[in-house]
């Protein structure tokens, strides 16, 4: 029979190659997420604006607002819902987990791109989806909420995109290049 001492290394050499791969893959898995789920928005949200600026000199300027324009609309109708159905989150007791508006925001930015650049659609859509499965991944919302947010976001877009000038940068937005800008606001509603 071994002796303890020999056979200390063999149990630590088993315990690392049945345990810590699984924990080094959940902690990176969750890592992945929290960078998804952060930084890496930002830089999706922001590429999506700031993109067609840089690439098309022509049409980009109106393109980039159109994405701003849908991406606010579609924040500020998450933000209202949230408070409407003041949903628990799943990992939390806050109560704003219903719709995930980084899903909302992820998946406008998506629509709107992708009508502008069908080539592209499936990377824009990819990256929404990954970010919406970070916010599940991080247990900070539900399917349903995720699914509501892109629903959405996507909703929100296309509304955004069948306007002549949008929805709420309207004086900014032309129809087309012959149009002079407004200067001014317009205040819609019924009473």
């Amino acid at each position: 029979m071994l002796p303890f001492k020999a056979l200390c290394p063999i149990l630590i050499a088993l315990v690392v190659t049945t345990l810590a791969p699984k924990v080094k893959a959940e902690t990176f898995d969750r890592e992945v997420s929290k960078f998804v789920s952060g930084p890496g928005t930002l830089i999706y949200l922001g590429s999506g604006v700031t993109l067609p600026l840089l690439l098309d000199p022509k049409e980009g300027k109106q393109r980039a607002l159109r994405t701003l324009d849908s991406l606010g609309s579609s924040t500020i109708a998450c933000i209202a819902l949230k408070k409407v159905t003041r949903v628990q989150r799943p990992d939390s007791d806050s109560n704003d987990s219903f719709p995930s508006c980084h899903a909302t925001a992820a998946f406008a930015v998506a629509t709107v791109q992708s009508h502008y650049n069908p080539d592209s659609a499936f990377l824009w859509y990819s990256g929404a989806t990954l970010i919406s499965y970070s916010r599940l991944n991080l247990n900070r919302h539900r399917i349903s909420e995720v699914l509501a947010g892109a629903a959405l976001g996507y909703l929100t877009a296309k509304l955004e995109l069948s306007q002549k000038r949008g929805l709420i940068l309207f004086p900014f937005i032309h129809s087309n290049e012959d149009e002079q800008p407004i200067v001014g606001l317009q205040v819609m509603g019924s009473f």
